[in-house]
């Protein structure tokens, strides 16, 4: 970069004024767009680490605009008049910007000239005489001293560019930080004769800055927790849960009676798992147990309420209770913890001899059953009560099936984007080709095939099972 007293070079010419009022021009309506967007960001009030995050980086780059703007005008109307009587001259990239001083050492007259920018950044007395490079240290944070040494030093005997920061104390105790770049200034025999530099305050950028980088900081921690507390409930459920994805492999002690397969949909968002959960059980006299539901909530503490309650499920089923008084226990059982999670269940109970069908539900989606490439909701069962408090009936129906009819029991919110009839009847819709599967296991691929890809906003589960005698 060429010294600013080189007498042999023109002196830089000052861009035309109408292209930096146009540039202006932008920079203002930029300003404006983006004043409006950030409005509309903190309209919600949201205090997530994302939304402070946004605003953030949103008042960051309002700052930068501001300076823009401020260091355009600047450069369109010329360098401010002299506040010191050795006011140097502007430096060869433009003139004196908003918020930046100037200031030039003669090291063969030990002689300082500085801005009046200079003095107000540094908070100094502008009666005062300028602090001499020697001088300097003294305003710096002791920190930050040998880094403002080394710069000079570097700059005076190897001749390098200054481009570095600082902190500086002024006077009323604030600390600002400095940015400084500057260059020496050679006589005719290429020694160092001077050294001149800029300086600009930019503490409120790296505040912005600092702003930013927490927050994203937040934001980044929120998400490593959410991911721990994920990892952590898939585990528990490993444990002590049905497999997620695989056939449901039963003991079978007497003939196979039922193909099974299920299979478990996360939620598409970085959603923590939720409370759904399918299970099969071989019961006493080669009867079966399924049950599909789902608990309010996700994460570790729903998760826990879902071991609770499936053991309570098979414990009662083994214990001989039907579909519906097991219903009515389960309810009292939710009702007398400390922290009853809400939620809804199907619950049946097949019985291989008379290929008899018995189930009962609470508030969840009625088992669908195909037969001859059709297919239709079970009837509800009477005397149903939904959202029923401790000593409700709930009703059980029966329904009789036959070899190859397909049994579908499914949580809420297996097809994304419809819930209730419209969502059965698209199920339904899949009846002429589940018709065509020889498994149980190729109708939930079928199944996760037309829904699984699409976004899903929370878990599903899906069971399947085929009569096969």
């Amino acid at each position: 970069m060429p010294s600013h007293l080189s007498a042999d070079r023109p002196a830089a010419q000052p861009p035309g004024r109408g292209s930096v009022d146009a540039l202006i021009s932008q920079t203002r309506r930029l300003k404006g767009d983006m004043d409006a967007v950030r409005r509309d960001a903190e309209g919600d009030g949201s205090d997530h680490p994302r939304g402070r995050w946004q605003r953030a980086l949103y008042d960051l780059a309002l700052h930068q605009l501001n300076d823009l703007d401020e260091h355009l005008a600047q450069l369109r109307d010329g360098p401010p008049p002299a506040a010191a009587p050795l006011e140097p001259a502007a430096p060869p990239w433009g003139s004196l910007l908003s918020r930046v001083g100037s200031a030039e050492w003669n090291l063969l007259t030990d002689e300082a000239s500085w801005s009046g920018e200079l003095y107000q950044i540094l908070g100094r007395d502008p009666d005062a005489p300028p602090l001499t490079l020697d001088e300097m240290p003294s305003l710096v944070l002791d920190e930050d001293r040998p880094k403002l040494t080394a710069m000079v030093t570097n700059c005076l005997v190897d001749a390098r560019p200054i481009d570095g920061e600082f902190r500086i104390a002024r006077r009323d105790g604030d600390v600002r930080t400095v940015h400084m770049m500057g260059e020496p200034v050679l006589d005719t025999d290429g020694s160092t004769a001077s050294m001149w530099a800029v300086l600009r305050d930019v503490s409120e950028l790296r505040r912005s800055q600092r702003v930013v980088s927490e927050t994203r900081d937040s934001l980044h921690h929120q998400r490593q927790a959410a991911q721990t507390e994920h990892r952590l409930a898939v585990e528990l459920q490993e444990a002590v849960l049905p497999p997620w994805r695989g056939s449901l492999r039963l003991p079978h002690r007497g003939p196979r009676t039922l193909d099974l397969a299920a299979h478990h949909l996360p939620a598409s968002m970085n959603t923590l798992i939720g409370g759904d959960w399918y299970d099969a059980l071989e019961l006493t006299g080669g009867e079966t147990l399924l049950s599909v539901g789902d608990l309010t909530g996700h994460g570790v503490g729903v998760t826990s309420n879902m071991t609770m309650l499936l053991g309570a499920v098979r414990g009662m089923a083994m214990a001989g209770a039907p579909p519906g008084q097991l219903m009515v226990w389960l309810n009292q059982l939710l009702d007398a913890t400390v922290q009853p999670a809400l939620g809804s269940a199907v619950c049946c109970r097949y019985r291989p001899g008379t290929r008899t069908l018995v189930w009962a539900q609470a508030g969840h989606p009625a088992p669908l059953l195909f037969r001859d490439g059709t297919g239709h909701a079970l009837a509800a069962p009477d005397g149903v009560l939904l959202g029923a408090t401790s000593g409700a009936v709930y009703g059980q129906a029966e329904e009789t099936l036959e070899v190859g009819d397909l049994l579908l029991l499914h949580t809420d919110g297996l097809v994304p984007g419809h819930t209730g009839t419209a969502a059965v009847n698209l199920l339904l819709d899949l009846a002429p080709r589940l018709a065509g599967n020889r498994t149980a296991e190729d109708c939930v691929r079928t199944v996760v095939q037309e829904f699984g890809e699409g976004a899903r906003e929370d878990n599903a589960c899906l069971l399947v099972a085929k009569v096969t005698s």
